[in-house]
């Protein structure tokens, strides 16, 4: 009887240390690409919900709600909620967290966030067929004092931020100062009010996939940190 008392009492530990977590995607990106990062949650014993999101097809503000809201009604009622964001996705989180109070908030990690926005959307937006392929939301994201990123404010909630400083596009890179990911600048993904911030050595568009940056996706989930010598691929 005893043990079934220990067991019963260990059960609502664990589950009281569950988190559900919300994965969302970058721009013209599918929930696949953040497959690894969902089977590594739930092996560390997360509750990933990864689903996609129109990313091409609305504003930033209207995308928001339609990734974020359907995604919380999944989460069970009793966890913590976490965010886990590539690229775009962290945007809609602070937009959303801009409009909406969540008290079960945990934590959040952003993955290559352009949070002081993009200089390739500066240089190429007037290009034909960059609003055919980035649609709405991609318009957005530029550095412009009246882009999206620059209108949302300080991060009121736990966020830790990974930036990635390796290009597989140099012509991209070329319009991007100092340190890149191929699409943002190390500098514009870091964000007043964050936690902790670490740089990686991987690009933009792999950065999710990448193990040591899920193990340190992980860790801060858990932590509330990052660990500083553990930066390698």
């Amino acid at each position: 009887m005893r043990l079934l008392a220990i067991v019963f009492l260990f059960g609502l530990s664990m589950s009281a240390r569950a988190q559900c977590v919300i994965l969302l995607h970058g721009l013209a990106r599918e929930p696949s690409s953040m497959n690894a990062l969902s089977d590594a949650l739930s092996k560390e014993g997360f509750v990933p919900i990864n689903e996609g999101y129109p990313s091409r097809e609305h504003t930033v503000e209207e995308l928001a709600d339609l990734a974020i809201r359907p995604a919380l009604e999944k989460c069970p009622k009793e966890m913590k909620v976490s965010f886990v964001t590539h690229s775009l996705g962290g945007i809609l989180v602070r937009q959303y967290l801009g409009a909406y109070e969540l008290p079960n908030l945990s934590r959040v990690v952003m993955l290559g966030p352009p949070n002081g926005g993009s200089e390739v959307v500066d240089k190429l937006r007037g290009v034909p067929g960059f609003h055919f392929i980035n649609g709405d939301a991609g318009m957005q994201l530029g550095t412009g004092e009246l882009s999206v990123p620059h209108t949302l404010g300080r991060a009121n909630f736990d966020v830790g931020i990974i930036a990635g400083t390796r290009s597989v596009n140099l012509i991209l890179s070329s319009l991007i100062p100092n340190t890149d990911d191929g699409k943002v600048s190390v500098e514009s993904t870091k964000l007043e009010g964050m936690k902790d911030h670490i740089e990686m050595p991987v690009t933009h568009t792999f950065m999710m996939k990448n193990k040591a940056v899920i193990g340190q996706v992980i860790n801060y989930l858990k932590y509330g940190s990052f660990e500083k010598d553990n930066n390698q691929s």
